[in-house]
């Protein structure tokens, strides 16, 4: 089986606010990361929390209480819990800050040949991305502070990198500002 994980624990310092409650048409960017997902056939999702917790319909919250220290403990902590979860053969990984990953995306993803898969867009790496649980072990104990899979994948020439700008989009929302630009694009 292939899992979804979605991180959503940081504070959201530049947004003002933990990104996974900030609102787009009034849903929570959260609950539509879940609802991708979930278009997309993936029936097992988790998702990462910390400088917010709260309910998350339709997904199994993971608690980072490391969160502060960065990215990398979500993904850590992330992977270790599904770890434990023997039906579990793969991840597709996103982050909570991008509206613009589809379910169709994540559908191409999740039929992508291969055991690591990285999501393109104008040529440069995004998510979602698809790990097999053989590399779980290594992206753990490479990813630090806010670098995930990042130094990892940099060791890999096994990697299948697949196109998605035709049917998503990997800008993520950082800023207010960003938020402000999405909403009125």
């Amino acid at each position: 089986m292939i899992a979804g994980l979605i991180l959503a624990a940081g504070q959201g310092r530049r947004m003002g606010k933990p990104k996974a409650i900030v609102e787009i048409d009034g849903v929570r960017l959260i609950d539509h990361a879940v609802s991708i997902f979930k278009q997309a056939g993936v029936e097992e999702i988790f998702v990462v929390l910390g400088a917010w917790v709260g309910q998350v319909e339709g997904a199994t919250v993971i608690v980072n209480d490391n969160w502060r220290s960065g990215m990398a403990s979500s993904l850590k902590t992330g992977l270790s819990h599904i770890n434990d979860i023997p039906e579990i053969e793969s991840v597709v990984l996103s982050l909570v800050d991008l509206p613009g990953v589809t379910s169709a995306g994540i559908e191409r993803i999740l039929q992508a040949p291969g055991e690591l898969v990285v999501a393109t867009y104008g040529g440069l790496r995004g998510h979602p991305v698809k790990f097999a649980k053989s590399h779980w072990p290594g992206i753990i104990e490479s990813a630090h502070g806010n670098v995930g899979a990042r130094d990892y994948l940099a060791t890999r020439s096994d990697i299948h990198h697949l196109r998605l700008d035709d049917i998503a989009d990997g800008t993520d929302l950082d800023t207010s500002e960003e938020l402000r630009d999405f909403l009125n694009s």
